[in-house]
């Protein structure tokens, strides 16, 4: 019976980390926006790669879309 009774927390706490949609899951694209730069900014080849990186992650996984 003990064991079982792992096996079935062990299920549970797994299946309760799959929500894909919902108020649970907008804390991601609530908490971080684009990061915009201008002409100023004097950026390094690797600081401007994970600005890249950054943008296109929100991009993909928030829906940000370019600023014209």
């Amino acid at each position: 019976m003990g064991l079982r009774m792992i096996y079935a927390g062990i299920l549970l706490a797994l299946l309760s980390g799959c929500a894909t949609n919902g108020a649970g899951t907008e804390g991601g694209c609530a908490a971080f926006r684009p990061i915009y730069t201008s002409r100023a900014d004097a950026l390094t080849d690797g600081t401007a790669e994970q600005l890249l990186a950054h943008n296109l992650t929100g991009a993909q996984l928030c829906g940000w879309a370019p600023v014209r």
